[in-house]
């Protein structure tokens, strides 16, 4: 399974870069305020900055909800640099753009993605990954993490190669069951990575081999 970074914070995604498990990154216009980059010429600059510090794929996304503007958008963002994943929204002129960016090479992510439906839509359409957003589900009641499950099992009937990539990660154990159900990559904040770390009886037994090394 893939680790991808969900965040515009250029510290925090060289710190998972440097933790070695770092697969690519994802953000969005709502990120990019969270860290005060404004305007298209800033914003377009940092996609760049972000591809300059992982190997992997870099979401950025797209604002236009015409097929005409995803287009222009899309290709301009996927001039920027090969790392560049164009995300376009689950919506009716955001699947004919997908299957036109197929076909000319430029890869995408289908992001707001609520149901096996459109998940399978997204696939049919070409994108290389389809982000269902689980948190979200998880907050009107519904199971994200069922969701993923579902999706992969139907992707994995018929060969599709699009990439089940859940989003919307809000701790460590939402990593854990998209995991456990066979999500391709799963993209959060740097917490919810970092979590996975922490165990109260890894700290309980290095406090007593550093103890025990202490006595010799």
């Amino acid at each position: 399974m893939k680790f991808f970074i969900d965040t515009a914070n250029l510290d925090q995604i060289r710190e998972a870069n440097d933790l070695g498990i770092l697969d690519g990154v994802t953000t969005n216009p709502s990120l990019m305020a969270k860290e005060g980059i404004k305007g298209e010429e800033n914003i377009l600059k940092h996609y760049i900055d972000i591809c300059n510090i992982v190997d992997g794929d870099v979401s950025a996304e797209v604002i236009a909800t015409d097929f005409a503007g995803i287009i222009r958008e899309a290709e301009n963002l996927a001039a920027l640099h090969p790392q560049i994943v164009v995300k376009v929204p689950m919506i009716k002129e955001g699947v004919k753009a997908i299957k036109y960016l197929t076909s000319q090479g430029i890869k995408t992510n289908c992001t707001l993605v609520f149901s096996a439906g459109q998940a399978i839509l997204a696939a049919k359409a070409g994108a290389t990954y389809v982000s269902p957003f689980i948190g979200r589900l998880d907050d009107v009641s519904t199971d994200g993490v069922a969701l993923i499950g579902q999706i992969a099992h139907i992707y994995s009937l018929y060969n599709f190669e699009t990439q089940v990539l859940a989003a919307s990660i809000r701790h460590s154990m939402h990593i854990i069951s998209c995991a456990e159900v066979g999500a391709d990559v799963v993209t959060c904040p740097l917490d919810p990575i970092l979590g996975l770390l922490k165990h109260p009886l890894t700290d309980i037994g290095l406090e007593k081999f550093l103890a025990d090394h202490k006595k010799k």
